[in-house]
């Protein structure tokens, strides 16, 4: 009976304490809320001071100046190699090819990740970093089957992509790694593709790692394409160094994959034969390669935002007088070569589409071929490069404007 008391006493002290807490709850959320915010203060100070990492700003610009993986750095045996980041809306969707090992992963990693501490507060692992205020974060990693749910690899990814097309926007960050794998070469290349092109009309930051060069030859010349690799360096045709630094353009070497197989012991001739016909299929599909009028006119529609940003960029900038004037006009020249360069090109596509269409009747019609009136403004603004002082650069960026406001309305 005493033994059955006490515990009747300990339950009324326990409920009492409980009813004379309940008063005090929100007090005491309070409380923990402030511990756990000092305890993150405190835990974010001793990171910055044992760590060499630095403070972010919050900007218009993503760009990082050799960033780090915070976690990849503190594992690895040797020195982590950092690498340079900068995305605007005129960069906003970028391409990394590379071969496997090469470091893409890692690289799109730490994009994400260091744009998390600095929204939250923390330093990052950089020499110099800017980030734009984000409200989502979309990633689409891995490649792992789902046996119970019955949910293959390609179905995973394809569910995953899915939401994030429903729900991405300008103020989103977007990684991709390797879409399309789970499925035929021809048919996931074509779905990569689609999707690469409804994530660069969300106008969102997105970094689409992928195997697919095809993929990043075909964007290229989109608005608002850019193309990263992780670069290699061949010695011979049996050994290759990982440089882990990312590179602009497409990856030129497309047989990594060969040079790595040749590290596996396989039977005598099969790595050779597998070379032999990759050398066969890439020079049949450079025979059937040629340029188009979409592509060409791309090019100069991303030529002409490109301007467009410097130009806004100038406009808000810190530069003038002299200064201003030298920098209008070496745009103004690297203009006025760019798109000499597509006209000519657009010139030689359409007599090679003659020679063709003589040949085997195929061909661009009369009213597909390239036109001439990018050449006119590049002859209407090249018209006032000789000139010297200040007054004749800005007469000649005016009409540059003119580009402006086509590229507003086509945008």
């Amino acid at each position: 009976m005493s033994h059955q008391e006490v515990i009747l006493m300990s339950d009324e002290a326990v409920e009492a304490l409980i009813d004379e807490v309940r008063s005090h709850v929100s007090i005491m959320f309070k409380i923990c809320e402030a511990v756990a915010m000092l305890d993150m203060i405190a835990a974010f100070a001793h990171l910055v001071t044992v760590n060499n990492y630095t403070q972010p700003q919050l900007t218009d610009t993503l760009a990082i100046e050799a960033g780090r993986h915070p976690i990849k750095e503190k594992i690895m045996k040797s020195k982590f190699v950092p690498n340079d980041v900068y995305a605007t809306q005129q960069t906003r969707f970028q391409i990394i090819t590379g071969c496997n090992m090469s470091g893409k992963s890692t690289y799109i990693r730490s994009v994400a990740l260091m744009t998390i501490m600095a929204q939250i507060g923390c330093y990052v692992p950089a020499n110099y970093a800017s980030f734009p205020i984000l409200h989502q974060l979309f990633a689409r990693l891995g490649m792992d089957d789902n046996i119970e749910t019955n949910v293959s690899t390609f179905a995973a990814e394809m569910k995953e992509i899915a939401f994030i097309l429903r729900n991405v926007d300008r103020r989103s960050l977007v990684l991709i790694d390797e879409l399309g794998r789970g499925t035929s070469t021809r048919d996931g290349l074509a779905i990569a593709l689609a999707i690469a092109e409804a994530l660069v009309s969300s106008r969102a930051l997105v970094w689409f790692a992928t195997h697919f060069k095809d993929l990043a030859t075909i964007m290229s010349d989109r608005a608002g394409v850019q193309n990263l690799h992780l670069a290699v360096e061949m010695e011979d045709a049996h050994s290759m160094t990982m440089l882990y630094k990312t590179a602009q353009g497409v990856v030129q070497e497309i047989h990594y994959g060969l040079t790595l197989a040749r590290v596996v012991p396989f039977p005598p001739g099969v790595v050779e034969h597998a070379t032999l016909v990759a050398q066969q299929v890439e020079r049949h599909m450079l025979r059937k390669k040629k340029a188009s009028e979409t592509v060409l006119k791309e090019k100069r529609r991303k030529l002409v935002l490109n301007l467009k940003e410097h130009l806004v960029q100038a406009h808000t900038g810190v530069l003038e007088g002299e200064v201003l004037t030298a920098w209008l006009k070496e745009l103004q020249k690297e203009f006025v070569n760019r798109m000499t360069a597509l006209e000519a090109e657009s010139a030689n596509a359409g007599q090679e589409s003659k020679d063709e269409e003589m040949t085997d009747r195929s061909g661009l019609s009369e009213e597909e071929r390239p036109s001439t009136s990018a050449s006119r403004s590049v002859i209407s603004i090249d018209s006032h490069t000789s000139s010297t002082d200040s007054d004749s650069t800005i007469r000649a960026m005016s009409e540059v404007s003119t580009l402006r406001a086509v590229s507003s309305n086509e945008r």
